[in-house]
C-alpha cells in the first residue's frame, strides 16, 4: 500500500533525486479505471504542486516549485502524472493523466529561453530543451476515462518534459552535448 493517501502532506524528502534508477526506466501502464491507491496518490502528487506554488506553504515546507511530478519521481514505477501550471496568458492548467501517450505533434519547435528545471535535479543545468510546439495527448483522468487534449506552448513543453520522466528520459538528456545551446532550425523560443 502506498503511503501518498489524500491526506498526505508530501515535502521534497519524497521526491526521488537523479542517480536513482527508477528515473532513468520506463514505467509500466496502470490498470484502468485506476485503483482507490492511485487516485489518492494523484491527488497528493497534484496538491504538492499546489502548496509548491504557494509562497507561505513552500516557505515553510522548504517546497521547490514546481509544475509537473510524475509517479516515478516519487518511487512508483507507474505511468502516470500530474501537471499544474500557468500558461503565458495567464490561464491555469490542471492535469491529471493515466497511461499518457502523445499521438501526434507539429513540426515546428519550441524551447524556454532559461531552459528546463526539475524537482528530481538539484543543480543548474545550462542548455536548450527543444520540444514539439503542440501536442495531441490521449490518455486516461482520474474516473478512468479516456481524454485526448490538444496543448500548445508552455503546457505543451510540461506535459512532454513529465511524459519523458515516464519514458525514463530526463530533460538534460535532450540537450545537444557538444554546444548546449544548438538548437533544431525549426526551433524559437517560447518567450
Amino acid at each position: 500500500m502506498s503511503k501518498f493517501h489524500s491526506d498526505y502532506f508530501m515535502t521534497m524528502k519524497d521526491i526521488v533525486k537523479e542517480g536513482n534508477p527508477i528515473l532513468n526506466q520506463a514505467t509500466e501502464e496502470v490498470t484502468v479505471p485506476p485503483s482507490e491507491e492511485d487516485k489518492e496518490t494523484l491527488i497528493c502528487m497534484m496538491n504538492f504542486l499546489k502548496n509548491s506554488q504557494d509562497a507561505k506553504l513552500a516557505n515553510k515546507y522548504k517546497l521547490r516549485p514546481g509544475v509537473g511530478l510524475s509517479a516515478n519521481q516519487v518511487g512508483l514505477n507507474k505511468r502516470m502524472f500530474v501537471a499544474y501550471l500557468t500558461d503565458e496568458k495567464d490561464k491555469e492548467h490542471e492535469y491529471t493523466f493515466i497511461n499518457p501517450k502523445i499521438i501526434s505533434h507539429s513540426v515546428s519547435m519550441i524551447y524556454l529561453p532559461q531552459g528546463e528545471g526539475c524537482l528530481s535535479v538539484d543543480r543548474d543545468i545550462k542548455g536548450y530543451v527543444s520540444r514539439y510546439e503542440r501536442v495531441k495527448v490521449k490518455g486516461f483522468n482520474l474516473a478512468g476515462e479516456e481524454v485526448i487534449i490538444k496543448l500548445s506552448g508552455y503546457p505543451s513543453i510540461v506535459v512532454q518534459h513529465e511524459i519523458d520522466h515516464l519514458n525514463g528520459i530526463m530533460f538534460y538528456d535532450r540537450i545537444n552535448k557538444e554546444n548546449p545551446f544548438k538548437l533544431p532550425e525549426n526551433s524559437k523560443s517560447l518567450y
